[in-house]
């Protein structure tokens, strides 16, 4: 999907300098009634058990969302770790408020509760989107560092038509009040009404970048840089950029796997920026088609080739990655574990393949069981 120029004749490498950059993950989960399934709107509750257990649990818009965090991780086996820590502890900390934790984009069961965490910042967020805050949504983001940020816009520019791929892969949102929205991620579909969401848009540098959200808080489609919700952002007060774009993966081992695929996206597109190797922008509106049909068939139908406009079976794109991303996976040691972990899910399912498996075959009440076990499942 990306192009070099035709008369550079050097293969793709990957530079010397290139080291294996940080890491952290941040995953935000529902909290439901576990007799019901229904959300439970206790965040503060849940977050006051979880620092008696040692983890700091931020609280999200809805009362039935919590988040978690790691710590910069350099290794993938590291981050394992502290995912299934968090995921652990934030379980435990819900159980303990009369709560069950899912790894799920959006809540499965159940009417949305309009009920706002009450912090002054969502208050005026509640106030000024107005309806757009009725929703529960889960997503995950994984922090990659870069310490420069001009080079950093332009990864960006690189990671743009890569970003369906991963939302399909990622899709874990199929079932709201119980019923199949037809879409893999339904997340995705109610991120995309925000005035800011979606693909950054082609940047010349950090400059670009910075004018670009100057003019977005100028027009009040954002109220502050948090309210960036770009699928691709560089951070306010840290040296890494960050990509938004997943549902929360069903399993740890899937949140592993994301965010090894996109460490490795990140160093390919540092290596092409410093061999000057140029990407051609998308297209808006093809980029924005293939954001659809992602969010729409997940790994089970068709994607859209950003940069040709064909349509190819959606695990196909997902191996096109693998392989783009091969040199810098094999650099940071991650490629063999990439790669079955990968395949595996393309065998099973995603999230969504599995939610919606669970709900044909079973009941209701089985289906949060069974996102319930696999939120905590070491495989």
């Amino acid at each position: 999907m990306v192009s070099t120029d035709p008369g550079d004749p050097e293969p793709f490498r990957l530079d010397d300098r290139d080291l294996c950059p940080s890491v952290g993950v941040e995953e935000e989960f529902v909290l439901v009634d576990p007799a019901t399934g229904a959300p439970f709107p206790g965040n503060t509750a849940v977050a006051q058990v979880g620092k008696t257990l040692g983890i700091d649990l931020q609280l999200e818009l809805s009362t039935c969302q919590i988040e978690t965090a790691t710590p910069p991780c350099t290794s993938t086996s590291e981050l394992r770790t502290e995912l299934l820590r968090t995921r652990r502890l934030a379980a435990a900390a819900a159980t303990t408020a009369g709560a069950r934790l899912l790894a799920t984009g959006v809540p499965p069961l159940g009417p949305i509760p309009r009920s706002i965490t009450d912090v002054p910042r969502y208050r005026r967020l509640a106030e000024h989107y107005r309806q757009l805050g009725d929703q529960v949504i889960c997503g995950c983001h994984v922090h990659v560092g870069i310490p420069d940020r001009d080079t950093a816009a332009a990864v960006c520019n690189h990671l743009r038509p890569w970003l369906p791929a991963l939302l399909a892969l990622a899709a874990n949102s199929p079932i709201t009040d119980g019923r199949d929205t037809g879409y893999a991620s339904w997340r995705h579909m109610l991120w995309s009404r925000w005035p800011s969401a979606g693909p950054p848009p082609h940047l010349r540098s950090a400059a670009h970048y910075d004018a670009t959200v100057t003019e977005m808080l100028d027009h009040e489609t954002i109220l502050d840089t948090a309210m960036l919700y770009w699928d691709v952002r560089l951070s306010a007060h840290l040296p890494t950029i960050e990509i938004r774009v997943a549902d929360v993966p069903a399993t740890a081992d899937d949140a592993v796997l994301i965010a090894a695929l996109i460490r490795a996206l990140v160093v390919t597109a540092h290596t092409a920026v410093h061999q000057v190797r140029t990407v051609t922008p998308v297209d808006p509106h093809r980029l924005r088609a293939a954001y659809w049909r992602a969010a729409r068939d997940g790994l089970d139908g068709h994607g859209i080739d950003p940069v040709t406009g064909h349509l190819v079976p959606a695990p196909d794109l997902i191996l096109r990655l693998l392989d783009h991303i091969r040199p810098a996976l094999e650099h940071t040691g991650d490629y063999q574990q990439a790669h079955q972990a990968l395949h595996t899910v393309l065998a099973r399912g995603n999230g969504a393949t599995q939610q919606r498996r669970t709900l044909t075959t079973g009941t209701p009440h089985d289906l949060i069981d069974m996102i319930g076990r696999t939120t905590l499942a070491e495989t």
